[in-house]
């Protein structure tokens, strides 16, 4: 690290900082980028590295037609219009030339159907009804490596295991930061240190729906995840919003880990609410299923039988057959005879349970869901088999929840050009924020697999090409970035 003038001065080394550096990088910029762990990557790199966007080459490989007009009004629509439209537009109209923009920087992404977020291809996202989710070969991971590769290749200095203090700031200008007590000196600044999900106080404050989760909450985000983009705000009276949103995802009491380590819950499962009732396809993306679930009286329940249960593949931490074994013997997960008897054990109406299950052997092992159209979702994963019959006890029921955290919305609000802006609503004179960080677009509603993602990088690219021109005293502009660096 050198005390030496730097033109951009990044503060995080995930998806969104390595996607600032490189992009002001590629300006011509000299960049200094900070991590506050002891590797690149962030939650980016945790991820399934799933990247929304429209009007791509993989869609038109596919021969899918989709435009940037048409995910944006998906996106407003799904979040109530609560959010920003400009900023929402300049996010929507820049994914997919962000996209292809990685593609030419190495990231692989076939033009293919894709039936989860793990195989290679194009994925349905969420609820969308065009399908906008590009799986890129090896994950988040692979998505960094290409990333980092890029870096280097452009001269970025990386320092590692340093936290930087705070930021410098003179007559209202940042102008660099404080880190190991040394003042680095810069023309900008782009925060990308992630979100809060691993400080507690924080999430108290600013994301208290995760509590709900109780003595089963789990995070899944990087460890550097502890909220410094908020402490940086208050040194320059930055602007939050997003209070009160993030991503929690469904998940059984007893899970403790992502799918990929848990493992997935039987597909011949039915969920029920305090009445007894199924109320939602089992398979819904979590764009919306947690807030379904979350509206439930009585909260929800999956309920399943003893042939599920001895289906489900080993080798999984929570849902393999031995582990449910073991939660049933101890009584924290239900287990019955009959489903009269479990109903009673759950507090449901017994002839609701019977009612739904009955209904659900008659349509879902049919291949068909007149109810909640689950059918779809499974042809859309990819599911060729049907579910088996809810019909071998004993029966089993497990309280269902959103208790696993993955990101928080909540962070300095940021313009179209990435700018953070002031409690005025000014943009702070060489200060820029992406991702998690730069708040405003993640909103009341997460729209799908590879929001997160595509918006990291997206809005961390706009962040690095403005804090580039920044440093040449040019102005800052988002609209010039859809074929920039194309």
């Amino acid at each position: 690290m050198s005390e030496d003038n730097w033109d951009v001065v990044v503060i995080g080394g995930g998806g969104a900082g390595l996607a600032a550096a490189v992009s002001a990088a590629e300006q011509g910029a000299s960049v200094l980028l900070f991590e506050s762990q002891t590797e690149l990557g962030g939650s980016t790199q945790l991820s399934a590295g799933l990247f929304t966007a429209a009007g791509t080459s993989v869609q038109r490989g596919l021969g899918i037609e989709d435009t940037a007009e048409k995910f944006f009004q998906h996106y407003m629509d799904l979040n109530h219009w609560m959010l920003k439209p400009g900023l929402v537009r300049a996010f929507c109209e820049n994914a997919g030339p962000t996209l292809e923009w990685l593609i030419g920087l190495g990231v692989e992404i076939p033009a293919r159907e894709s039936a989860n977020a793990h195989m290679p291809g194009l994925a349905q996202a969420g609820v969308e009804d065009v399908w906008r989710g590009h799986v890129p070969k090896d994950q988040g991971y692979g998505l960094v490596q290409v990333l980092d590769k890029a870096r280097r290749d452009r001269g970025v200095e990386v320092v590692m295991n340093t936290r930087v203090q705070s930021l410098l700031v003179e007559d209202g200008r940042v102008v660099g930061v404080v880190a190991d007590d040394i003042e680095v000196r810069a023309s900008a600044v782009v925060i990308a240190s992630g979100g809060f999900a691993q400080n507690k106080d924080l999430v108290d404050r600013l994301y208290p729906f995760a509590n709900r989760g109780g003595d089963s909450l789990f995070v899944v985000a990087a460890e550097g995840s502890q909220g410094d983009h908020l402490a940086f705000g208050e040194q320059v009276d930055a602007a939050v919003t997003g209070e009160g949103w993030g991503l929690m995802l469904p998940t059984a009491y007893f899970q403790r880990f992502h799918h990929w380590q848990s493992g997935f819950p039987p597909k011949s499962r039915i969920y029920v609410n305090g009445g007894g009732r199924r109320f939602m396809d089992e398979d819904a993306s979590y764009a919306v299923s947690t807030g379904i679930i979350d509206a439930q009286q009585g909260g929800a329940w999956v309920v399943f039988d003893e042939r599920a249960r001895l289906n489900l593949p080993v080798g999984y931490t929570d849902w393999a057959p031995e582990r449910i074994l073991e939660e049933a013997e101890s009584g924290r997960t239900l287990r019955a005879d009959s489903l009269t008897e479990l109903a009673g054990a759950m507090g449901v109406p017994a002839d609701a349970l019977e009612a739904a299950v009955t209904r659900w052997n008659d349509q879902l092992p049919n291949g068909v869901d007149d109810d909640f159209l689950r059918h779809r979702t499974l042809s859309n994963k990819g599911s060729t088999a049907n579910p088996d019959p809810i019909d071998q006890g004993p029966f089993y029921a497990a309280r269902l929840l959103p208790a696993e955290l993955v990101c928080t919305h909540a962070g300095v609000e940021i313009d179209s050009n990435a700018s953070v802006l002031d409690r005025t609503g000014r943009p702070v004179d060489g200060l820029f924020a992406a991702g998690e960080a730069g708040a405003g677009i993640l909103g009341l509603r997460y729209v799908g697999g590879g929001n997160a993602v595509a918006n990291a990088l997206t809005m961390g690219r706009i962040a690095g090409m403005n804090a580039a021109r920044t440093a040449r005293g040019e102005s800052t502009t988002s609209t010039a970035l859809t074929t920039a660096g194309i």
